[in-house]
């Protein structure tokens, strides 16, 4: 092994190790109930982070210098069977060091914040060991070259977003709330867990190198042609519309701001809402193998940008309006990756991503800001232009305010027809086995009972 690919495996093993040895020392500690100092936690996370951050730019820098457009680390077999390959390995390259550097960096802001927005906080132990979770997460899939290491990295960051969604478990909306999302996440996870299942029937493992051939992101062979290539594209995409909150899904999205203000800030307008955006870019080349796939992409991010145009004129909180005005841009983004603008649309994903996490950290006092301003000149800082909606008949705005306000009814329309079907089907399923294992113990078997009219 040349001496440049031994040090590229260093580096780019050392970018999942720093997390990864985090992680390892806040669960020792919270099992051994021992509670560290609010400024020790703050520079071990710190520190992890830029240990990785450092290892990461040395990687993209040594890439650079000798023109390697990509490099596979590969972490040895895990199962070797007749028609099944199962092995976890990293690619750097450029999608994945930009999207990690992105992760680190915008950690380490939101980590610094943190620690003094979260000061004397009850939680606090709790928020940096979920932090650190998603960290790790966040990492893992980032760096990811096989649908196996995408999917751990995945469901680490979709369970720090929901526990840290329901942090505030004193007031019963968070948990509520942080369960909504994860049942959501329940049917991405499932999606792609499908998707996994499908690339091993195709090519008997789930490197993304056996879809796309060994060349750098987004070059392909163009050999991504049949109905089994479809039907991965279309589990891809619901996979990504779920994590990303892409119509139907986009419910969950202003749901999520019942977090602390930083897991909103590096979760639901950075990170977590464009792991969808990174899946879609990482597998571009199975849109191409049809164009009714491309088109779909594209509809659905139009679709959803829209939607969070709309929603986000109505809202009278700044977080749930800085969620649907992400919601608008990654909508967008989806698009741009259905055009075929596959560079663009990675750049638009890093400047909105940095762009989303200032004016979320800002949140709180944005307003406290803008009243002193006000104050400061006696008048508003810039008079309000009409918008086009207001020249439009009345009832036709009536109509559309409704529409907006209601979140285009997506709420009530998934749990009525997905949700509590779904929840009807499977309680009765429990009372009848429960009533057949009574049966053959000779005890009085209990009543089939229905849900409680109750929303989630």
């Amino acid at each position: 092994m040349p001496d440049q690919d031994r040090l590229l495996t260093t580096l780019g093993l050392l970018i999942v190790a720093a997390p990864f040895a985090l992680l390892a020392v806040f669960f020792a500690a919270f099992l051994g109930q021992r509670r560290m100092e609010e400024q020790t936690i703050g520079r071990l996370i710190q520190g992890a982070i830029y240990v990785s951050l450092v290892a990461a730019l040395g990687a993209a820098a040594i890439m650079l210098a000798h023109h390697l457009p990509h490099f596979t680390i590969e972490l040895g077999d895990w199962v070797i069977a007749p028609n099944y390959h199962l092995k976890f390995q990293f690619v750097l390259d450029l999608l994945s060091l930009s999207y990690v550097t992105l992760a680190l960096g915008l950690c380490a802001i939101i980590a610094a914040f943190s620690t003094r927005y979260l000061h004397r906080e009850p939680g606090y132990n709790r928020f940096f060991l979920l932090f650190a979770v998603f960290l790790m997460g966040m990492v893992t899939a980032a760096l990811s070259d096989t649908v196996e290491t995408l999917f751990a990295g995945w469901e680490m960051v979709g369970l720090s977003s929901v526990l840290l969604i329901a942090f505030f478990q004193e007031r019963p909306a968070p948990p509520r709330n942080g369960l909504r999302v994860w049942i959501v996440y329940r049917v991405c996870d499932a999606a792609l867990m499908l998707a996994a299942i499908l690339m091993h029937e195709i090519n008997g493992e789930g490197d993304f190198d056996r879809l796309v051939g060994e060349h750098a992101w987004p070059q392909h062979d163009p050999l991504l042609i049949g109905p089994h290539f479809a039907l991965l594209g279309v589990l891809f995409i619901i996979a990504a519309a779920g994590k990303s909150a892409l119509i139907p899904f986009s419910g969950w999205l202003p749901r999520a701001m019942e977090g602390p203000t930083p897991s909103s800030a590096v979760f639901y307008g950075a990170l977590s809402v464009h792991l969808g955006v990174f899946l879609l870019l990482r597998i571009s080349p199975v849109l191409d193998s049809a164009p009714w796939l491309s088109a779909l992409v594209v509809v659905l991010g139009l679709t959803t940008a829209t939607f969070g145009y709309l929603a986000g004129r109505v809202q009278t909180d700044i977080k749930s309006a800085l969620a649907f005005a992400s919601l608008t841009q990654v909508g967008i983004i989806i698009a741009e990756i259905g055009f075929g603008l596959r560079y663009f649309a990675l750049i638009h994903m890093l400047g909105h991503a940095c762009l989303r996490t200032l004016q979320f950290i800002r949140a709180p006092s944005l307003l406290h800001d803008h009243h002193q301003l006000e104050n400061a000149i006696g008048v508003r800082p810039r008079a309000e232009q009409p918008q086009w909606e207001q020249r439009l008949p009345a009832r036709v705005q009536r109509w559309l305010y409704r529409f907006s306000l209601e979140r285009g009814y997506l709420d009530s329309l998934l749990e009525r027809f997905i949700a509590r079907p779904f929840m009807i089907l499977f309680t009765r399923f429990d009372c009848w086995e429960r009533r057949w294992a009574n049966l053959l113990e000779g005890r009085k078997a209990p009543e089939v009972t229905e849900i409680v009219d109750e929303p989630l």
